[in-house]
């Protein structure tokens, strides 16, 4: 029979998980606008001459076009592997929250029966 100390440590790990998860998720969509972000900026750079700028802080300063190019593909190489590791991640919690849920069901009816029987 599951004790209400049981109970408690079960609510506050399900507590946690789910607030990793939203961590995880707002880490994920941030990432994902990122992306987004610099794949418009590489479609563009496609489309505009040799002489383009970056901004370095408030200043903007002429930029080799390849070399920018490449500084971008790249971040979209990084972005897509900390978005693969999140997903991981989320996956994995997923799971530990689906069995904690699982857990607490099991738990919850034997409780809520010694309450009742009294």
């Amino acid at each position: 029979m599951a004790t209400q100390k049981e109970l408690e440590e079960l609510v506050g790990q399900l507590q946690m998980q789910n607030q990793q998860l939203q961590s995880i998720l707002i880490q994920k969509q941030t990432l994902t606008i990122q992306k987004n972000e610099i794949e418009r900026a590489l479609e563009n750079l496609d489309k505009c001459g040799d002489d383009i700028y970056k901004s370095l802080g408030p200043v903007l300063v002429k930029a080799d076009k390849e070399e920018t190019k490449k500084e971008l593909e790249e971040n979209v190489e990084d972005i897509n592997i900390k978005i693969q590791t999140l997903e991981r991640q989320e996956r994995k919690l997923k799971e530990r929250l689906n069995e904690a849920q699982e857990k607490f069901k099991e738990l919850m009816p034997e409780q809520e029966e010694v309450g009742h029987g009294g």
